[in-house]
């Protein structure tokens, strides 16, 4: 029951008057928008990225098939601080690895790595983009990590790449600090500034807030606003939906909702509500069937007591992950006493 009108400058959706017409429903979209796919790079973190080929391939295939605009295809972070023994392939990305899934990928499908600040050798490891068949680069890095990030953007820029900057843990970083950030990356190569909710500790005001504040940085210096939400109090696609309103053009979600811990925007959810012909919803609901849904077991990410108790405290998930993999898994009472025993 939406339909859209222009706010600001903008199209938004807003709800109609169930009582008048209790039938109706939004039919137009935004042609704007582009979804991104983080499926292996957010879900390898649940299992050190050891995917075979024939997941990873999968994964791309439906991509392609659903009409999804990019694919987030791992890390290219360093093998001198994760070791290549323990970690799998999509911690680095290396061109031939990439390639031995996608070949020269030719389709409309666009192809991007994520680089940690402080734990990628960027300047070797990042190919120019004419030797690559990526075409994105995305930084991720926490506030006190900018002016370094700057530089990893300015990098991936002049190598002629697309960049966004994934501001992580949004939710933990003070109003002066964001605002002096905000204004770094504003005026810096960047093409795409993200709210990154790393804890799903945010509700929809505080993602209308931020939406607000990133866009009056980000629209006068010619940017788009992202949004990457984590699940931890069911929140993922609803804050997603609150960013779409408010006028954020790319969109984070994974098959599933695969992705660490409590996981992301189910991208199946997310195609749904776009309503953009472009999409098709089959080619992702086939792959999730048969390569992610049987993961869960094993891996077990996805909304989760534990998580849900970090959510509320604004914490890193990482003490629910290691609870969920120890012997008193299940017993959330113990852990709700052992986080609170910590603080």
């Amino acid at each position: 029951m939406f339909k859209r009108k222009k706010v600001e400058g903008d199209r938004a959706m807003t709800r109609t008057n169930p009582a008048k017409n209790p039938t109706s429903k939004w039919i137009s979209y935004r042609p704007e928008v582009s979804v991104v796919d983080c499926t292996i790079r957010d879900g390898g973190l649940m299992n050190n990225h050891l995917f075979n080929d024939k997941i990873v391939k999968a994964v791309y295939s439906a991509c392609v098939d659903a009409g999804i605009d990019y694919m987030e295809i791992g890390y290219i972070n360093s093998k001198r601080i994760f070791s290549p023994d323990k970690h799998g392939a999509w911690k680095f990305c290396v061109e031939d690895d990439i390639r031995r899934i996608v070949g020269e990928n030719d389709t409309p499908l666009k192809l991007s790595v994520m680089a940690d600040a402080e734990k990628s050798d960027y300047h070797e490891d990042i190919l120019p983009c004419d030797q690559s068949v990526l075409d994105m680069i995305r930084v991720a890095a926490y506030i006190h990590q900018i002016p370094l990030a700057l530089d990893m953007i300015k990098d991936a820029h002049d190598k002629g790449y697309e960049t966004t900057i994934n501001l992580m843990a949004v939710s933990t970083v003070n109003e002066r600090e964001l605002d002096e950030a905000l204004e770094l990356l504003a005026n810096s190569e960047v093409g795409t500034i993200y709210i990154v909710d790393s804890f799903g500790a945010l509700y929809s005001e505080q993602t209308h807030f931020l939406l607000e504040k990133y866009l009056g940085y980000a629209r006068p210096c010619g940017k788009r606003v992202g949004m990457h939400a984590h699940n931890n109090q069911q929140l993922a696609f609803a804050n997603t939906v609150e960013a779409i309103i408010k006028g954020a053009d790319m969109l984070d979600a994974s098959m599933a909702g695969f992705g660490r811990g409590a996981g992301n925007c189910p991208i199946e959810l997310l195609v749904g509500f776009l309503h953009n012909p472009k999409f098709h919803l089959r080619p992702i609901l086939q792959c999730t069937q048969r390569y992610i849904e049987p993961l869960r077991e094993e891996l077990m990410w996805g909304f989760d007591t534990p998580y849900m108790i970090t959510g509320f405290l604004n914490q890193h998930p990482r003490a629910a992950i290691n609870f969920n993999t120890s012997k008193h898994r299940g017993d959330v009472v113990k852990f709700f006493d052992l986080i609170n025993e910590e603080d």
